[in-house]
């Protein structure tokens, strides 16, 4: 068997956690929606569901680094989705108890678990072939993630959003007992598929290095991980990426609705951006590396993300909406350009470098809570985008020079 076919299967089980993860990540935005209309919340409190969500990956990301360590990426991410089963689990009870903290409890909780997902999957896909391919590997993967989003945006929008509403709070939080009551069950049964898979095999990073041997020695030589400029700055630029993906994708319903649309209709304008950002993906897919740099596209998404913020800020109605729809195409392949720069070079410390970069996903959790503090305060929604601005100026400096930095 070639080297190439032997990471098919692994990939493979890999696109299916990361279908997983997207299902239960892109969820929020409805979730945001629909908790802000039953416990009468203002937007910087429903946005508090992005940040129990993301939260996690600050605080869990170093210990489940070294969770990994010692279980390794199979085990690992066995338990991962048995940990999001419980999250799921707690959704049940939450719904009796018409409790919006225990609902956080369970974001949070489902977060724990994506992290480890995180944590083991994206280095893995990374270092499973060629480094300079690892943007089109992970665009892959990133097709799988926002086809699950766009499903559970379209299952999750008609079973909470659509229709009348109740008058009585508790009878709407009953809506989201089943579906995920169902999703635990789901988790718990590919916890168990992936603990018996032989499929999947330990890889070591620091024999897969395909960095120039002379990276490799500069690694072998550094004694931190914080040594590595373009980590760290990499680091901060994943901070600034997932804070502007979540906003786009997770404040356009809500936005929507603002802006007079019926929520009948704005409750599939997540799926918009999820759309963008798949069609971006597959553009990478053709493009990267063959035809286009990792580095070129990431700059091109940072400027497009720039005008696109501009003119969603400057228009009105449907024509706004779209435009925060488009930064999903804008966004797509930042994430998967952000990695494979950020980690090069790391060798040996790849994992905890990994689990860094992992914590950066708290600009999820950070930033749209911003996002909503600064529409509750000027009264705008709109001009709350604003926000976006600084976030792509930061990556268009990583793209050209950031990611070039070897040493302080």
């Amino acid at each position: 068997m070639s080297k190439k076919n032997s990471y098919l299967g692994p990939l493979f089980i890999i696109g299916i956690l990361f279908f997983v993860m997207g299902f239960v990540t892109w969820v929020n935005g409805t979730l945001i929606t629909f908790f802000k209309k039953a416990f009468t919340l203002d937007n910087t409190s429903s946005y508090l569901v992005t940040f129990a969500f993301f939260i996690s990956y600050t605080v869990m990301a170093i210990p489940c680094s070294m969770v990994l360590k010692k279980t390794g990426f199979k085990n690992g991410m066995s338990l991962a989705l048995i940990v999001m089963a419980l999250g799921t689990a707690i959704f049940i009870p939450a719904a009796e108890m018409a409790s919006y903290p225990l609902f956080l409890a369970g974001l949070f909780t489902i977060g724990i678990g994506l992290t480890v997902l995180q944590t083991a999957s994206n280095p893995y896909a990374t270092i499973l072939g060629p480094r300079e391919s690892a943007a089109q590997r992970i665009s892959i993967m990133g097709i799988a993630n926002k086809t699950a989003g766009i499903f559970s945006q379209i299952i999750f929008g008609k079973l909470l959003l659509a229709g009348a509403s109740s008058a009585d709070p508790k009878s709407e939080l009953d809506k989201v007992a089943m579906p995920y009551l169902v999703l635990t069950v789901v988790l718990v049964a590919l916890a168990i598929i992936i603990r018996m898979s032989k499929g999947l095999v330990e890889v070591s990073e620091e024999e897969e290095d395909d960095a120039p041997l002379a990276a490799q020695q500069v690694a072998v030589q550094k004694t931190s991980v914080l040594q590595f400029p373009n980590l760290v700055l990499g680091v901060l630029a994943l901070f600034c990426y997932v804070g502007a993906e979540v906003i786009a994708g997770d404040t356009i319903i809500s936005y929507g609705v603002s802006l007079g649309f019926p929520e009948e209709e704005a409750r599939l304008f997540g799926t918009y951006t999820l759309y963008g950002m798949m069609f971006g993906y597959m553009l990478g897919i053709v493009l990267i590396p063959k035809y286009v740099s990792q580095q070129a596209y990431l700059k091109f998404s940072a400027i497009l993300g720039l005008i696109v913020t501009v003119i969603a800020i400057n228009s009105t109605g449907f024509t706004s909406v779209l435009c925060i729809a488009i930064l999903g195409f804008a966004n797509a392949v930042i994430w998967p350009a952000l990695w494979p720069l950020a980690l090069s070079g790391l060798g040996k410390f790849t994992k905890i470098a990994s689990a860094l970069l992992v914590m950066g996903i708290s600009g999820g959790a950070v930033l749209p809570l911003v996002y909503g503090s600064i529409a509750d305060s000027i009264g705008s929604t709109q001009k709350a985008y604003w926000i976006l601005v600084p976030l792509y100026i930061y990556m268009l400096y990583f793209g050209y020079i950031g990611h070039k930095k070897k040493s302080w």
